[in-house]
């Protein structure tokens, strides 16, 4: 009896000591015996989020174009993507850095005594996940469980209103000069997709393929989405009027953000993207 109490009390001590354990997108265990204070945010995305798992009141530091929520702008900047100032980030004596796993300033952290979470999304079912292993790791579970059901909740409602509406097929701009689009690797095809939309470049190899405008001209796409942070854009499209995207009037624009963050502000992305398509389908009519 004597020894089953014992190892009740091992458990029940090693429970209180270990506050949070989660696996991160690169498969490492992250441990913290108490929850993180002092968070270095290295990527935009990753500061939404952890503004969304109620984190916002622990971050310390951020890199450059962290932007959203507005508050976000009033943190230290430490890193810009290609670049962390390691000085700047140990005065600030940070308990976790978070980090995109792609970039160059991964391998700079890699002498870090500091506990190092690598995220990496690739589908929009990670961003919920991801909110609940930050709230976690932040001891903000609370909050971030919460709005991880609500984001759940509005892509299933997304997906049951837009799942049977007529296919689209939708050619989007990543950036103008060099024409680059995107893939199926990337979580704005899954986006299309949601909304009815198939993504003419989809089974290109990699993330954001560079194409030529003979190739978008010869798939002669019923869309075409590009960013509204673009000088002029959709000017170069009304050159080849007999695109059908151009002749339905059907060239769109949307915020850059909004779906090129992977964060929870993409479904909001994702509302836009689906009544675009909706505005399409009529024009057709």
């Amino acid at each position: 009896m004597n020894r089953f109490y014992g190892i009740l009390f091992l458990w029940l001590l090693n429970s209180i000591v270990m506050a949070c354990q989660v696996e991160d997108d690169a498969g490492h265990l992250i441990t913290l015996p108490h929850p993180a204070k002092r968070i270095i945010s290295l990527a935009p995305d990753l500061t939404e989020l952890l503004f969304a798992a109620g984190a916002n009141d622990h971050i310390v530091g951020v890199m450059k174009g962290s932007d959203f929520p507005k508050e976000a702008k009033n943190i230290p900047i430490v890193a810009n993507f290609n670049d962390i100032d390691v000085e700047r980030v140990l005065v600030l004596h940070p308990d976790l850095i978070v980090v995109w796993a792609e970039g160059g300033i991964l391998h700079q952290l890699k002498n870090s005594d500091v506990p190092i979470y690598v995220s990496h999304q690739h589908h929009l079912r990670d961003i919920p996940y991801t909110l609940e292993r930050l709230g976690c790791l932040a001891g903000t579970e609370k909050i971030a469980n919460k709005n991880a059901k609500q984001f759940v909740q509005r892509y299933h409602y997304l997906q049951k209103k837009y799942s049977t509406q007529k296919t689209e097929s939708v050619f989007y701009e990543m950036w103008p000069k060099p024409l680059v689009t995107i893939t199926k690797a990337s979580w704005i095809n899954e986006v299309i997709t949601l909304c009815g939309g198939k993504n003419i470049f989809a089974d290109l190899p990699g993330v954001a393929p560079e194409i030529n405008l003979e190739a978008v001209i010869r798939a002669n796409p019923a869309v075409i989405i590009g960013g509204k942070n673009k000088n002029n854009w959709g000017e170069t499209w009304k050159a080849w009027p007999e695109l059908s995207a151009v002749k339905h009037h059907a060239v769109f624009s949307m915020d850059d953000d909004f779906l090129q963050r992977a964060g929870p502000r993409i479904l909001e992305g994702a509302q836009k993207m689906c009544a675009l398509l909706e505005e399409s389908r009529l024009q057709q009519f």
